[in-house]
């Protein structure tokens, strides 16, 4: 995969590779020590139901995907679910 600079990700919208907008992303979180990212948090779209996906959340709802999922990065971030 290409670099992509962090700044060019803030607020793209994240699909799921079936086609579902399951929301924007918020931020990526990573391991300080080892500078490994871990996950994207997304905030989720009103039209999906978090408690169907098998995403962890966050304490403020968001979704937690793994960075091992992410299979695109184009107008969408698309992520394996």
């Amino acid at each position: 995969m290409a670099d992509i600079l962090a700044e060019n990700l803030s607020g793209k919208a994240v699909m799921g590779s079936d086609g579902t907008e399951l929301g924007d992303l918020y931020n990526i979180t990573m391991d300080l020590e080892s500078g490994r990212l871990n996950d994207l948090l997304v905030t989720p779209n009103e039209r999906v139901d978090p408690e169907r996906l098998s995403f962890d959340r966050d304490d403020a709802g968001r979704l937690q995907v793994p960075v091992a999922n992410v299979q695109a990065v184009k107008d969408y971030i698309v992520v394996g679910r």
